[in-house]
């Protein structure tokens, strides 16, 4: 008898945790008392430093409806990574520019298990998503994370350094 010994796949709060045990990250979940509307509820925004200026990640396991629900992720047990990788890291990823986006979006299945794709929404301005990151995409998607950080970690630190006297 074959037993498979493959560990099962990372879940969202596996990411979650990963992405919070980098350097400087804030991350805050969407509820009623961040002020989130309620179809945000319950996605986590990752940030750079404690003034959550625009997120280097989301995670998020639930259809914001009426708003983005191309990913379906009202199935059991789906969520989707979201990251971003700013115009050369995209065009890097998926084989062209975000300023293509629209161009390659009716051929693009948004809810495709596995696969780094064009976010939905903010695939035009660089970032990239992955529903449940699996063996196909696992060590892209840990180098992605790292590098989304890095690029949040320098763009955090030149805003610092513009502010300065």
């Amino acid at each position: 008898m074959a037993f498979d010994t493959a560990p099962p796949p990372p879940t969202a709060d596996d990411f979650a945790e990963r992405i919070r045990a980098l350097p400087d990250v804030a991350v805050v979940v969407a509820d009623e008392a961040s002020g989130a509307p309620e179809v945000a509820w319950g996605w986590r925004f990752f940030y750079v430093g404690p003034d959550r200026r625009l997120p280097f990640a989301t995670l998020g396991e639930s259809d914001m409806t009426g708003y983005d629900e191309e990913s379906r992720l009202h199935r059991p047990g789906v969520f989707r990574l979201n990251l971003d990788l700013g115009r050369r890291e995209f065009e890097r990823v998926v084989g062209y520019p975000p300023a293509r986006f629209a161009d390659h979006r009716a051929s693009i299945d948004f809810a495709v298990l596995d696969e780094l794709l064009p976010n939905p929404l903010y695939g035009s301005a660089g970032w990239a998503s992955v529903l449940n990151p699996g063996p196909r995409s696992l060590a892209e998607v840990e180098r992605l994370i790292a590098y989304a950080h890095r690029r949040a970690r320098h763009r955090r630190g030149s805003a610092r350094d513009r502010s300065a006297p």
